[in-house]
């Protein structure tokens, strides 16, 4: 029996309207929002997940699942 780490990444999407002057200003708008916690991605608009185990002598490619 061996130990592997398994490491998942998830990509998803959503979309905000954002009132600015320009898109400079509202790509700025925008993640203050996000650090604040005012936009918050949904985790049912997933478009892609990937998946990798390393174990210390062989380590495997990432793949989509």
């Amino acid at each position: 029996m061996e130990l592997f780490r398994v490491a998942i990444e998830e990509t998803v999407i959503d979309e905000f309207l954002i009132e600015a002057n320009n898109r400079d200003e509202a790509i700025d708008i925008a993640i203050q929002k996000y650090k604040k916690g005012e936009l918050v991605l949904e985790p049912g608009n997933l478009i892609s997940k990937q998946i990798a185990a390393v174990n210390y002598a062989s380590p495997t490619e990432w793949f989509e699942f």
